[in-house]
Order: C-alpha cells, then structure tokens, then sequence
C-alpha cells in the first residue's frame, strides 16, 4: 500500500475513532478503484445513464477511494430482534450518514494540502425522489473498489459483513487498485441456501429477481415519521441483518 494509501486509511479510523463507542462500529474497510476502470463506464449500460463516470465529477480523477464503516454486533441484533425497525438501528443510520461527511471533508482538506483534488457525494439523499435513481452509487463504487460482492438482497457484502453505510470519493492522486474478491459472499449465490433476506422483508419488495424500489421507499417514508427526534430518518434494513451481517 502506498503512502497515500495508508494516509487515507489512517484518516478513516481516526474520525471513526473519535465517534467510537462501545457498540457502535466494527473494523473500517478501505478499498481504491481507478477512475478509468471499464466498470466505471459500463454502469452506464447496466444502471442507468444517470450514472455519473468518476471523470464527470472531477476530470482530473485518477483513483477513487471507497469505504466501509460496518456496525456493531449489537447494533445488527438490535435490528434483527425487533419486530419494527428498531431505534439502535435508526440512531446508527443518522449518526453514520454524517460520519461520511465529516471523513470526505477530513479527507478532501488534508490531501488538498499534498496538492490533490478530491470531491465527493452525500451519504444518501442524492437521488430523485420520483423514479428513484441517483447520480453515483457508494455501494457501486465500493464494488468496483474490490470491498465485496453484491447479495441477493442487493446490497455489497464485505467479506465481514453487509451491515453498515459505504462512503466514497475521488481523487487527482493515482494509488493500486485493490483486487477483486475470490470468492462470493452471498450465502445464497454461493449455496442457494440462504433466503433470509427475502423472506425478512416487511413489505415483500424483494424477490429472488427484483426489487421493487417504490414499495420499499414508501416503507421507509412511513418508518421516518417513527423516529421524528433524529431528523429525517428513512431507513428500515431488514434485508440486511441476516447471516451475512454477522459473518466476522
């Protein structure tokens, strides 16, 4: 890993370090993509052309660097036992979300100071709220950045866990992309044994071929008048306590 690399990494744990506490997180992933990765264009084709190239928000973009920040334990069972969605889980979206922010801030301030230009996307609350679509996808990048592989729940399954809020931004500075995964991490696409995920859905918008994302965003809507205290708070993640949550 260059030294980039490891600054960049070593700023991550620090701001989660400062808002640690005893079950909130576990183990930060970092991961680099180039910039001009095919994978990068291709999204075009299989997402949507609204997909933003890494170039288009920043055209000196050589590398783009994504990150996990995985929950705790306690926080993923928290959601799993309850029978709605519950508060630990809720608290943990709001808080991470701007975690995200404050480490690309953290991020794009430092490296400005070695000469390098960084830019980057909100956590959530980026997307058109009619079709659902959004200029850049976290998870997306996270992929493409070797951070895991994507469940039959859709989400990016780390090689711990899928429990937790991806951040993302790019780069003027060139550092190794990290390799793809070896293996797959979905329970089910590995062994078709797994249906945790479908079968925990609240309002049956997931099914083994799609998600229907309308119907879940109505649910999250509903679910945000819960929890008024802790702002707009449109999260439920039934789909993603199961075992692949708790795999490390």
């Amino acid at each position: 890993m260059s030294s980039l690399a490891d600054k960049i990494s070593i700023i991550i744990n620090r701001e989660l370090n400062k808002e640690q506490n005893i079950n909130q997180y576990r183990k930060p992933l970092v991961g680099f993509a180039s910039a001009h990765d095919p994978l990068f264009a291709k999204m075009k084709e299989l997402i949507g052309p609204h997909i933003l190239h890494p170039t288009e928000l920043l055209p000196q973009a050589k590398t783009v660097v994504a990150f996990f920040l995985p929950y705790s334990k306690y926080i993923v069972q928290a959601n799993r036992n309850s029978t709605g969605v519950a508060k630990e889980w809720a608290k943990a979206y709001v808080k991470t979300n701007k975690l995200i922010e404050t480490i690309c801030l953290e991020l794009t301030e430092e490296l400005r100071q070695q000469h390098v230009i960084a830019t980057f996307q909100k956590a959530t609350h980026n997307f058109n709220k009619q079709d659902l679509t959004a200029p850049w996808s976290h998870r997306s990048a996270a992929y493409v950045a070797g951070l895991g592989t994507f469940g039959l729940n859709r989400m990016l399954i780390t090689p711990s866990v899928c429990a937790g809020r991806f951040g993302s931004i790019i780069i003027s500075a060139e550092i190794e992309p990290t390799p793809p995964p070896k293996e797959e991490y979905c329970l089910y696409f590995k062994s078709r044994k797994c249906r945790f995920c479908i079968n925990n859905c609240p309002v049956g918008a997931l099914t083994e071929n799609s998600l229907d994302k309308q119907k879940c965003y109505v649910h999250l809507l509903a679910t945000a008048k819960k929890f008024p205290k802790l702002g707009f708070c449109d999260v439920c993640g039934k789909c993603t306590v199961g075992p692949c949550a708790l795999m490390g």
